[in-house]
């Protein structure tokens, strides 16, 4: 049965667009997944470790056959294929990859919980989000209503682009 997901992209080390674009075409070419939107790239300050260079992200509308614990599985795969490290929490990383929702659903296993316990907290992730999904409603309230609550300092768009992860050819 397909589901719509929320995912959050990110990265700050080699060329963080094209590792996520890459990331994104992966995911696409499966038979149990459909990129069907992306955000426009951000230019993110650091968050939490802030001695490290600015961040990229974006956010991605999925449908997916996947459970939501198998779409975590399929995210930390990715990440290992484009060679995330976690030796630091807040650091520094080739690609990040976050479930943030799966259909509006509550969650919660020892290792994935839904939606996201601090996605209604992180400019970084609310601004890219509300650029696909200002309408979903999130822990009570609309990604839109979200944001207007947080501050958004020094998150830029990159430009007007929602197609920037498809290949040129």
């Amino acid at each position: 049965m397909r589901v719509r997901a929320l995912v959050g992209l990110g990265g700050n080390l080699g060329d963080p667009a094209e590792t996520m674009a890459a990331a994104l075409r992966a995911i696409d070419a499966r038979s149990d997944c459909r990129v069907c939107a992306v955000s426009r790239l951000f230019r993110t300050p650091p968050w939490g470790n802030t001695d490290q260079p600015a961040f990229l992200n974006a956010c991605a509308a999925l449908n997916t056959d996947l459970t939501p614990r198998a779409l975590l599985d399929l995210c930390l795969a990715t990440e290992r294929q484009f060679k995330r490290v976690r030796s630091e929490r807040w650091g520094p990383r080739t690609l990040d990859l976050d479930v943030l929702d799966v259909d509006g659903e509550a969650y919660h296993d020892n290792t994935l919980t839904l939606p996201h316990p601090r996605l209604t907290e992180r400019g970084f992730v609310l601004v890219p989000l509300a650029d696909i999904a200002p309408d979903a409603v999130i822990a009570g309230a609309t990604v839109a209503a979200h944001l207007a609550s947080i501050a958004r300092d020094g998150i830029e768009a990159l430009g007007p682009e929602r197609d920037w992860w498809h290949e040129r050819r």
